[in-house]
Order: C-alpha cells, then structure tokens, then sequence
C-alpha cells in the first residue's frame, strides 16, 4: 500500500462511560484506553485509525457520512443503535468499503431486544463477546481486508 489505509472507528451511546458501566459486561477499561490500543493496533498493521464516540445518532450518521470520501474502512459498535436506528443502517448503506460491527459483550447472551441488530446485514462481519479485544481483532481483520480489495482492484 502507497499511502496509509485510514480506518474509522464510531463508538455509539453510553460507550463514553466506560469502566464505570456495568463492568461485568464491558470490562474495566476506559474509552480512552481502548481507542489508545486501536491506534497502536492500527499503526503496527500499517493503517491510520480515526476514533470518534457520540451518544447523539444524527453526529454519527454525519461521521458516517464523511467516511464515503475519507475512509477505507468502517468500525462501528452503534451500541443500543444497533437494535434501533434504521437511519445508522441507511447511512452505513452509502459505504463501498468494508464494515465490520463490534460488541463488547455478547448480544445473544443478553436480553431478547438486543439478539436483533439494524447493522450485521449491512456490515461485511462482526464481532461480538471478545469485550474489548474484538476491536483489535477488528482491526487486523480490516488490515487483510483492504489489502486483498487494493490487490483485486489495483
């Protein structure tokens, strides 16, 4: 790759809070720390990683829309959006790059509601029960990806 892949990664509502929210789901760690190892993760596979955390639908269906010329890829935990925003999945939709939907906890081992995501038709994979490794797992993902798309398209 001539230039480096850049990598979105939206964190949905309630994500902000972090080590404070119900722990045994979500882990311990903190926003902050988690998009630190995407960033690290990212560069040591040869990609620029973007993070960005809304609690509001509309500012992520902006970002979302701001990827179609700025991104090669897509990491998205919509949080509970996934169960609810049709206009996220709209927007996701626009995208001609890869996608890949991330959850800390397991969404089929939680309450019947979350079982139902707007996004997994729409994303190119998922990952979910991995707390916050899947971003990680993610991310590598991603790396061959891209690079398999640049080889076929390039």
């Amino acid at each position: 790759m001539n230039k480096k892949t850049r990598i979105l990664v939206i964190h949905g509502p309630n994500l902000n809070m972090l080590g404070r929210r119900e722990p045994t789901w979500y882990g311990s760690a903190t926003l902050e720390e988690i998009d630190a190892e995407i960033r690290e993760t990212a560069e040591e596979v040869g990609m620029i990683a973007e993070t960005f955390q809304s609690n509001h639908e509309g500012a992520i269906i902006e970002k979302i829309h701001q990827a179609i010329e700025t991104c090669d890829a897509v990491i998205i935990n919509p949080a509970a959006y996934t169960h609810t925003s049709v206009a996220i999945r709209d927007a996701l939709l626009m995208l001609d790059i890869p996608i890949v939907e991330v959850h800390l906890s397991n969404i089929y081992q939680r309450e019947t509601f979350r079982h139902r995501s707007f996004v997994s038709d729409v994303a190119t994979a998922r990952v979910a029960g991995f707390g916050k490794d899947g971003y990680l797992m993610a991310v590598r993902a991603l790396s061959q990806m891209v690079a398999r798309r640049t080889n076929v398209d390039g």
